[in-house]
């Protein structure tokens, strides 16, 4: 090894022995001293959580409605699903804020995955008063406020504007918030879809009476339905 090469050894070792005596946090040579936070993350205020009442459960349920019925109880945000045998799945809801708050005795008139969202003209010009213009149109996809999956109410024959829908803040069920659609969380949303075919029957409890009168009685969970056949 000529002298040369010698050096640059030796100056290779003394900064390999430099580095490995160095404290594990120690800045590499040349980058500029910047003081470092203990962490990186920044921690900010979450929303709350859904409510243990709100998660889906089966519960002893006595109605005269048929199997398959399904029941918005708007007041207690609740919705059910009959199964009969004195037994159905409820599920937390949100439902419309003050105003916009319905009831009547619809059908599903259809059901579609991934659905396009088209806002009503009202609310388009509603939301354009407060600076926020909405698409015509908004195809199918995670920021859309359907969701995945989407029932649509049908009165008559007739599309009433409203869905039983997933919503992207599962931290608005168990309150008034919407325009009037039933909101619901996604799991949830896609377990009853599954289950409610087109034409399902359903009744909606809230301002006007336009229900009518409707028997049903929610006699607590069914904690081993649940466990097991939930």
């Amino acid at each position: 090894m000529n002298k040369r090469n010698s050096v640059a050894a030796a100056a290779g070792l003394a900064i390999a022995t430099l580095l490995a005596m160095a404290p594990a946090n120690a800045l590499t040579i040349g980058a500029p001293q910047v003081e470092r936070s203990a962490s990186d993350v920044v921690l900010v205020a979450q929303p709350k959580p859904v409510a243990e009442k709100y998660k889906r459960r089966i519960v002893r349920f006595a109605s005269n409605e048929l199997p398959g019925t399904i029941i918005v109880d708007t007041n207690n945000k609740f919705l059910y699903f009959v199964q009969g045998k004195n037994r159905a799945t409820r599920y937390g809801i949100g439902v419309g804020r003050d105003g916009f708050g319905w009831s009547g005795i619809v059908k599903v008139g259809r059901k579609a995955e991934w659905p396009s969202w088209t806002p009503p003209a009202e609310m388009r010009r509603r939301e354009a008063a407060k600076g926020r213009i909405l698409p015509v149109v908004q195809e199918g996809g995670i920021d859309n406020p359907l969701g995945a999956r989407a029932l649509y109410l049908y009165k008559g024959g007739r599309d009433t504007i409203f869905r039983i829908h997933v919503t992207n803040q599962p931290w608005t069920i168990g309150h008034n918030m919407s325009s009037g659609c039933i909101r619901m969380m996604n799991k949830d949303v896609e377990h009853l879809y599954a289950r409610a075919p087109v034409g399902s029957k359903v009744i909606v409890i809230g301002p006007g009476n336009k229900h009518g009168d409707v028997s049903f009685k929610d006699r607590g969970v069914d904690i081993f339905a649940t466990l097991f056949g939930g």
